[in-house]
């Protein structure tokens, strides 16, 4: 987009940067913290000293410009990592903290550097804890026994937080709702919640336990699970994945057995069916998750990654399994009544697929979202089935795109498809990763309107140094900084610790015409903005 502007007098206020005790813009690099207890997370930001908002020169202050910027970038990028059977992380269940950190930072410093902006964290794995919780047990994927905490102990979903927040990526943390134990998990012992709720919990032929869905108890468990993450850490999402009732292979393909709580149903006078009862059941748990957990705190967004496909014939031609009548997971109703914020069915099959073809699906689950919800779809990037996956991939997230418009995004399964694949990253980052962008707003959340900050600017000579701040940093979670050169402006995106940056009079010949900027929450909500002109073009 471009814009005119008048000559405007340039605006200098000499020493400022010393006043304001700020310095130059800091770098996104990694920066060595100690996790703070899990009792009491704080929240994850690096607020600024009282000077930067307190004491301002009279003369610093002064009306901003009046510009036309242009619209930033929004998509939602996200990858999975998960920690059940040690698929991405940890690697291993015998690791050191430290080992574990490194592994963890050289993840999240992988996907700030590919203009990724959310982590879905695998935190409760199968009934288990990768942080500390007086409800459930500590993993075993992390220590390599039931109920051991880490040595030096430490809380890994507070650390995985407060370094995703400073990298400006979200963190959503994924559990599963209805697994008590994993096959992988190791022996089940006294410690594990398929011993300690062995009146809920059934094992399967393939050695899972699983919690009764229909089962009230394990209903109120897992949403007391739920409200403690919520309640206790600076979250910004809770997500669920595709496991309700399980798939019928975990059982050699026979029936749930959930006998008891069946009959339990129908000598209480229960009328429906037991297909529909078991839908019933998971029905009321999603609404019930959805409804606590903006109860608690309205801006945790709730989001559910179910199996790509509701039914054969939905939409016509497609075909597979039927997540409806194997899962008992009616997750177009879900979807239809707005019981999630976002919405991201496993689409793990091709562009070009017959049965199960990709662009058809994600038309179908659009046609659904009556709620008007964000619908970003899974993608396979370890394993769809083609030649050249990278491409595939990519593909994907440009048909998703025209599909989807303003509202696009998409999540990697798994991080590993970012990594095991060498040409897979570089066709992302010189693709449509080319620029980072911000999640789109989720405006059915209602939130406090984001404050305006404050542009400062101290002229150096062939730089000019541009500083911001707000009075109301607590609200902020990332700036937008914007630089006009030659009527064309440039967005870019900074982290929360960003607070000022030199920026060239010129560049390429062109020549800086003014500087605008705004402040973005946590939900990617803008503030207005504060410009101001640089010289005379």
């Amino acid at each position: 987009m471009q814009t005119k502007i008048s000559t405007v007098k340039l605006v200098t206020i000499l020493g400022l940067s010393a006043t304001l005790g700020v310095s130059c813009a800091a770098k996104n690099s990694a920066v060595k913290t100690t996790p703070s207890k899990a009792v009491k997370p704080v929240k994850n930001i690096s607020k600024p000293s009282d000077s930067v908002t307190l004491n301002i020169p009279p003369k610093a202050v002064e009306e901003d410009l009046k510009v036309n910027l242009p619209a930033i970038k929004r998509e939602f990028r996200g990858a999975w990592i998960a920690s059940v059977a040690n698929i991405n992380w940890p690697s291993r269940n015998n690791l050191s903290v430290d080992q574990q950190k490194a592994e963890a930072i050289n993840m999240l410093n992988m996907l700030q550097e590919n203009n990724f902006n959310a982590v879905i964290f695998q935190a409760r794995p199968s009934a288990d804890a990768l942080y500390t919780s007086e409800l459930e047990p500590w993993s075993y994927f992390l220590t390599g026994k039931t109920g051991a905490p880490p040595y030096p102990n430490y809380d890994p979903l507070q650390f995985w937080i407060e370094e995703s927040h400073k990298r400006g990526m979200e963190l959503h943390v994924w559990l599963n709702p209805y697994r008590a134990h994993h096959s992988n998990g190791g022996a089940v012992t006294s410690l594990s919640m398929a011993s300690k709720l062995s009146d809920i919990t059934i094992r399967l032929k393939n050695g899972m336990y699983w919690f009764d869905p229909a089962n009230p108890k394990t209903q109120s468990h897992v949403s007391n699970v739920v409200k403690d993450i919520v309640k206790r850490y600076d979250l910004d999402a809770i997500h669920f994945d595709d496991y309700f009732y399980p798939y019928a292979t975990y059982n050699n393909g026979r029936d749930f057995p959930d006998s008891a709580s069946w009959n339990a149903y129908v000598n209480s006078g229960g009328t429906l069916s037991r297909a529909d009862w078991r839908r019933d059941s998971v029905n009321q748990f999603v609404e019930r998750i959805y409804k606590e957990i903006h109860a608690e705190k309205s801006h945790v967004r709730f989001g559910i990654s179910p199996f790509g496909i509701w039914k054969p014939g939905y939409p016509a031609g497609i075909v597979g399994s039927s997540q409806y009548d194997e899962l008992y997971a009616d997750a177009k109703l879900w979807l239809n009544k707005g019981w999630v914020d976002y919405f991201s069915p496993q689409l793990y099959w091709p562009v070009e697929s017959k049965g199960q073809a990709f662009g058809p699906l994600l038309e179908w689950w659009k046609s659904e979202n009556t709620m008007n919800r964000h619908l970003w779809p899974g993608l396979n990037t370890v394993e769809v089935k083609v030649s050249d996956r990278p491409t595939e991939i990519k593909n994907q997230i440009e048909l998703s795109r025209q599909i989807l418009g303003n509202d696009a995004g998409e999540i990697h399964w798994s991080i590993a498809g970012l990594t095991k694949n060498a040409n897979m990253l570089p066709a992302l980052k010189n693709g449509p990763y080319a620029e980072k962008a911000l999640v789109p707003k989720s405006p059915w959340i209602k939130t406090v309107p984001v404050e305006k900050p404050t542009l400062f600017i101290n002229d150096l000579g062939s730089v000019i140094n541009a500083s911001w701040s707000s009075k109301k940093i607590a609200s902020v979670s990332q700036w937008a900084l914007f630089k006009q050169y030659n009527g064309i402006w440039e967005t870019e995106i900074l982290t929360l610790e960003n607070l000022s940056q030199q920026i060239p009079k010129s560049k390429d010949g062109k020549i800086l015409n003014a500087v605008a900027i705004k402040a973005i929450d946590r939900l990617g909500n803008e503030s207005d903005y504060f410009a101001k002109a640089i010289g005379k073009k």
